[in-house]
């Protein structure tokens, strides 16, 4: 699954005294014993105004000791009148007293390293203080540093007794972290059950990326029954409140008309979202669609942007695909140079295709020097991994033995590969090398049945060769050879020499 955001955001402050929530009557409002807005005026200069009435109502009761008064203080100089020294000031002023707000919030800004040195270990002992005092999110983050061991010595079971203490006090941040502990098994006995109990606890509450998380839990049908228009629903949710995870599932589901009608414009339209975020997987599919004109006006030029963004995140398949631009000319100046040091680094990352496409380059000596041997080594790296088209070039090598020592089995072997897996040139090559027992043993029916199909693909030569050859094998065979061909035919017949 994704990797999910794991860490709370700052809380609303809560006044523990009421008098001061009285004496700041007018410049700030309370629900229960939560929400305390710090401005009540979108326009910025009232709001700076209204900034300054607070200051100067607080500072006397700052002054004075309150440490209620010394963390709001501390707000208002962090959040409207951008004084970070002066309000990491007052956070400690109120923290060194005990106050969990502003222990929690000191514990964040080291977390973050904003206004303070980058510091887990401070940030952990401050969570801690305010944690012991019951403070759900301080539980949660200190509960994520136990999960990951930044700051703190790792320890799951510590961290699964934290985020069951904030999750039983309802924070969707701690349901969701303790929800995907249970879906992986870490620190408590994997249970997907109880994962969507959590997860949809706080999907319930409105928190987007649990949303996000049980669609994709229904998707699978884990822990929930399998279900692609609940998944759909759940998707929707979180798209709507921007979640980029969300709007790209969703955008696959709209693609392929999977628990929704299938609608290319509406995938589009969420890939887009999500890609401007800068999800390296929605601008790869935004190119794609462009590339292909699906949903959106064909662009090849819009389709390079959309691969470069994605390439320079290190996505693999956008590195490829714009490199084939470029060597092709499309969307982008004609570059061969650009093309091979995209396609080296989308090979150096193990992709299949960019090695078969590097290999194509070097086999031919465009845009690098030609090299049989560096063309046969990538392509064995792509044929290794199942890529047909590399395993069919090469048993081509290994048949004129260029860059590798010349091997008619090997060359069938390989030619064996791309023909179990329907490659029509693979089995014209196989069932020609078996017609005339060239370098296996000769096989009249498997290679009957073998011709018969590549006659059936859609590759205009591959059909025509196949077919003559084919036909002229067909009188040589006897009625059990014959039988047996058929019988070869029915199964699929992409089968490696020996089968």
């Amino acid at each position: 699954m994704t990797a999910l955001p794991r860490r709370s955001l700052r809380p609303p402050a809560r006044l523990a005294l009421p008098l001061t929530a009285l004496l700041l009557a007018g410049c700030v409002t309370t629900a229960g014993p939560a929400d305390v807005p710090l401005a009540v005026t979108a326009e910025e200069a009232a709001q700076k105004e209204e900034q300054r009435v607070l200051v100067e109502r607080l500072l006397p009761l700052a002054e004075a000791g309150d440490a209620d008064a010394q963390f709001l203080l501390g707000r208002a100089y962090a959040d409207a009148l951008a004084d970070p020294a002066e309000a990491v000031r007052w956070y400690r002023l109120a923290a060194g007293q005990g106050l969990a707000n502003a222990q929690y919030e000191l514990g964040w800004l080291y977390d973050e390293g904003r206004d303070v040195p980058l510091d887990d270990a401070e940030a952990a002992r401050w969570y801690r203080m305010a944690a012991d005092q019951g403070d759900a999110a301080a539980q949660n983050n200190l509960g994520t540093m136990y999960a990951t061991g930044e700051g703190v010595a790792q320890d799951l079971r510590e961290a699964v007794r934290l985020q069951r203490l904030a999750a039983a006090q309802g924070l969707p941040d701690a349901q969701l972290n303790l929800g995907t502990k249970y879906l992986d098994g870490r620190g408590v006995p994997e249970d997907h059950a109880e994962a969507a109990r959590l997860i949809r606890l706080a999907a319930g509450g409105g928190h987007p990326t649990a949303q996000f998380a049980l669609g994709w839990m229904h998707a699978r049908g884990k822990g929930v029954r399998q279900d692609p228009a609940e998944a759909a629903r759940w998707y929707r949710l979180a798209a709507d409140q921007g979640e980029k995870h969300a709007q790209l599932h969703l955008a696959h589901m709209y693609r392929k008309g999977t628990g929704v009608p299938q609608d290319l414009a509406e995938a589009a339209r969420l890939y887009r979202l999500s890609a401007e975020q800068g999800e390296a997987d929605a601008q790869l599919s935004v190119a794609l669609m462009h590339e292909d004109g699906m949903g959106v006006a064909q662009d090849p030029a819009e389709a390079a942007r959309w691969y470069r963004l994605a390439a320079e995140q290190g996505d693999a398949d956008a590195q490829n695909n714009l490199a084939l631009l470029y060597e092709e000319g499309r969307g982008v100046r004609q570059d061969l140079a650009e093309a091979v040091r995209l396609y080296r680094l989308a090979a150096g990352q193990g992709d299949p295709e960019a090695q078969f496409n590097l290999a194509v380059l070097h086999e031919r000596g465009e845009g690098v020097p030609q090299d049989d041997a560096e063309a046969a080594r990538l392509y064995r790296l792509a044929a290794e991994q199942g890529d047909a088209n590399a395993q069919h070039a090469l048993a081509q090598m290994y048949r004129s033995g260029r860059g590798v020592p010349q091997d008619p089995a090997e060359a069938a072997r390989w030619y064996g590969k791309a023909a179990a897996q329907g490659d029509a040139f693979g089995r014209y090559n196989l069932g020609a090398m078996l017609a005339d027992g060239d370098g296996v043993e000769r096989d009249p029916a498997r290679a009957f049945a073998l011709l018969t199909l590549a006659a059936e693909a859609d590759h205009d030569v591959v059909r025509m060769v196949a077919g003559a050859a084919r036909d002229r094998l067909a009188p040589t065979l006897t009625p059990a050879e014959t039988e047996r061909a058929e019988a070869l035919i029915r199964e699929g017949a992409g089968m490696e020499p020996g089968r």
